[in-house]
């Protein structure tokens, strides 16, 4: 099934992130980092079919040597918290053949990131799937963040513009310092940008689609955007995917099987509620001349001629069962004329709303607390590590250490970084987080099962309709169309 995934992340220092390191990561290479004087080695790693880098035609030629130009951006960079690039994920399609998905990463990655000057580093990745997986083919990009002057030299990302008073003279701060507004060199970080790289990659494969004769598509924007009122699913990632794959349960997989299996009972119940609110207006035309007769009548007199026409017993004891249980239904329900069905459907329509809002929040929660689940464990399990390495005095020792666990310290960064961004100098309340996720988990389980008496509820009201609509077409023939629009599979 073809799917849509883009993504734009910064690799940062402030997350323990090194260019060095994540461009190795991504070419399946060994890289030599001047800024930390270390090796980042994955050329043990799999699934690498091809990685190159693309220059704008100013940027100076030796970045075309991966080191040498990850090597420029670290130094380049001073501060202990700098933005050192910008880290694309992209997800190939399974439709398409290696060789047509490369093409594409690499026709977009040369018209809309080289093209805007950025110097790109592509990764095109095929992970080995496990046993009755689905292939997972990616690419990955890292772009400089620092625009490249026309001399070949790195440029500002950002240039002061100094804030003035009603004179035109420069407004000082309480420290006597002058006042300004940092603003960015290049639209590369805007989200009109990040807008434009998504729909263009979505068109591209689309057009890809189109001309192989493919019916299937691609869509960039969200369920709100496309007016799905659908719950988004969680990204699973390889390992979660990997271990589904050989039948290992997992919170995120279940969680998903929970959210599409409400997806489907919502675009059902959605599609009744719709066509027979349509039929509803276009049948209340229909009869408003001169009386409106009750449900009731119209349902007698289509049985009495289905009865007339019946040619055994057997046949018409059916026919009486049919009638017996939709009156039953209308008079339980007290529904005896078409306004009063509509005053129905409108209530199963608000109940069904109610419902699926308190779903898509609970979800929404879920998936919040499953990541902050994630990363208390990693900063709990990591802690002593990263206390560990500050409690060695001694600079090799320390950067011996530091090379040793360089993969634990970078999630342990990643964590604190991601809590602090959460608590703020709180600590963290890891036992509540679960708590309250099996609670919602609890709750979410409950609530789902309540689509399925809406749906039966509907299933009545269009076997109604069903009925309805055949004594109409026996009275009027110009209704046939109209019969035909709204005739459905009961």
């Amino acid at each position: 099934m073809a799917l849509y995934h883009l993504t734009v992340n910064q690799i940062r220092r402030s997350a323990g992130q090194s260019a060095i390191a994540s461009a190795a990561y991504r070419a399946g290479e060994r890289l030599y980092s001047d800024y930390y004087g270390e090796y980042s080695d994955y050329t043990r790693k799999g699934g690498v079919i091809c990685s190159e880098i693309l220059l704008p035609p100013h940027a100076p030629p030796e970045y075309q040597d991966r080191a040498t130009l990850w090597n420029a951006v670290e130094q380049v960079e001073k501060h202990k918290k700098a933005q050192l690039a910008y880290s694309f994920d992209i997800a190939l399609q399974n439709e398409l053949s290696m060789e047509e998905n490369i093409a594409l990463a690499r026709e977009f990655v040369q018209r809309y990131l080289v093209g805007r000057g950025m110097i790109a580093d592509l990764a095109v990745h095929a992970p080995d799937k496990e046993d009755g997986g689905i292939p997972n083919p990616h690419f990955h990009v890292m772009t400089t963040m620092r625009p490249i002057n026309p001399d070949g030299t790195w440029g500002q990302k950002q240039r002061r513009e100094y804030v003035l008073d009603d004179e035109g003279n420069q407004v000082l701060d309480k420290d006597g310092k002058p006042m300004f507004n940092a603003v960015p060199t290049t639209d590369w970080g805007s989200p009109e940008t990040l807008e434009e790289w998504r729909e263009a990659w979505c068109r591209m494969v689309n057009e890809k689609f189109v001309e192989k004769g493919l019916a299937v598509r691609i869509d960039h924007r969200s369920y709100v955007r496309q007016g799905l009122d659908l719950i988004p699913t969680v990204h699973e990632g390889p390992t979660v995917r990997q271990m589904e794959a050989k039948g290992i349960r997992t919170d995120k997989g279940e969680l998903n099987r929970w959210i599409k299996a409400t997806n489907r009972l919502m675009l059902d119940i959605k599609k009744k509620i719709k066509s027979l609110f349509g039929w509803i207006s276009e049948v209340k035309e229909e009869l408003s001349k001169p009386k409106t007769p009750s449900l009731a009548d119209l349902l007698i007199s289509y049985y009495q001629d289905r009865n007339a026409g019946a040619w055994s017993q057997k046949a018409k004891g059916k026919n009486l069962k049919e009638f017996s249980e939709t009156v039953n239904y209308l008079i339980e329900n007290k529904i005896l004329s078409l306004d009063k069905l509509e005053s129905r459907l409108s209530a199963v329509s608000a109940e069904f709303d109610t419902l699926s809002g308190s779903m898509k929040e609970k979800s929404a929660r879920m998936k919040e607390l499953q990541e902050l689940i994630r990363q208390a464990e990693n900063y709990k399990r990591l802690k002593p590590v990263h206390d560990e390495l500050n409690g060695i005095r001694w600079k090799k020792q320390r950067e011996k250490f530091e090379t040793a666990y360089d993969a634990d310290l970078r999630l342990f960064y990643t964590a604190r970084r991601i809590l602090k961004e959460n608590l703020g100098e709180k600590s963290v309340p890891l036992n509540a987080w679960k708590q309250e996720y099996d609670r919602l988990k609890r709750e979410y389980a409950e609530l789902s099962p309540q689509y399925k008496p809406l749906r039966e509820d509907l299933m009545k009201m269009r076997r109604v309709q069903y009925h309805v609509d055949r004594v109409l077409q026996r009275r009027e023939p110009a209704h046939e169309s109209k019969q035909k629009k709204h005739d459905i599979e009961l």
